[in-house]
């Protein structure tokens, strides 16, 4: 071999190992696009943070266009740890034969709900009510916006496909929202913390619509890592969610941006209940 190829092979392989070592300490993170990326961005940004701060990595944040982005990148082994929702870490289960594996979850998701809303001037007082009106789900894969206000809604004797009159995505919960408040839809269901979000933030488009009725409770959102994450990284990862408390003001803003009061351990088999439902929907074979 040549002078020169010897020095140009070593030093391909000095970047490569230069950057093999450089991803080992890079926790990267994403989510479901579940609102606007723009708020996605802003609630993790303090929560990021504090992950680099308690686990000594640099932490990257990555954006995704929809739903299943998030599971490929776990299955694939490009992101490490993902904010999911119920029915996506389902999904992600699924597609890794279990080796993505959820380790927190916060307080008020063993308890989830979603909310029926219409126009404030509608008519309508009951789910019943809602036959033969335009409707807006979330995202196809959003367990609180699609997923299991159709469980509850077959539950009630009214089928999506037959008993509306049309049926819409808007994408997002905010979304939902405004396609209720602007009349393109006579009905949506978005989940509660959003909702609730926009209420205490007097958004306009949630001022023009009322909660015509709130889902029973479920479980949902959780941070799962990818299959065979080093250990004691998901240790660590768990620990440092464990350790947030609002009463700490230096978790205070991280804490309200997740909506959180706490956050709590989870296991797989808190969302077998919604791998059911998505069988009953058709939407898990």
């Amino acid at each position: 071999m040549k002078p020169f190829l010897r020095i140009a092979l070593a030093l391909s392989l000095s970047v490569l190992a230069l950057g093999a070592s450089a991803q080992g300490k890079v926790l990267r993170v994403s989510a479901i696009p579940d609102e606007a990326p723009t708020e996605l961005q802003r609630k993790f940004t303090p929560l990021g943070d504090y992950l680099k701060k308690e686990t000594g990595m640099d932490v990257q944040f990555t954006p995704v266009t929809d739903y299943a982005a998030v599971v490929e990148g776990l299955a694939s082994n490009k992101i490490d740890l993902a904010w999911l929702g119920g029915f996506t870490f389902v999904q992600a289960r699924i597609r890794t034969n279990g080796g993505a594996v959820p380790i927190v979850q916060r307080a008020e998701d063993e308890v989830f709900t979603s909310k029926f809303i219409v126009p404030v001037d509608s008519t309508a007082r009951t789910l019943a009510d809602l036959k033969g009106k335009t409707f807006a789900f979330g995202a196809p894969s959003s367990t609180s916006g699609s997923l299991m206000p159709r469980y509850f809604l077959m539950q009630a004797g009214i089928d999506p496909e037959k008993d509306f009159k049309t049926v819409a995505f808007s994408g997002a919960h905010d979304a939902t929202v405004a396609f209720v408040a602007a009349g393109r839809v006579e009905a949506g269901v978005l989940n509660a913390s959003v909702w609730d979000k926009l209420v205490e933030a007097k958004n306009p488009n949630a001022a023009k619509v009322r909660v015509l009725s709130t889902t029973p409770t479920y479980y949902d959102y959780n941070w799962t890592v990818r299959p065979s994450l080093d250990p004691a990284l998901a240790k660590k990862l768990t620990d440092a969610f464990l350790k947030l408390d609002p009463a700490n003001p230096a978790h205070k803003e991280v804490m309200a941006l997740q909506r959180a009061s706490r956050f709590v351990p989870t296991k797989s088999s808190n969302y077998d209940g919604i791998e059911a439902a998505g069988k009953s929907a058709g939407l898990i074979k």
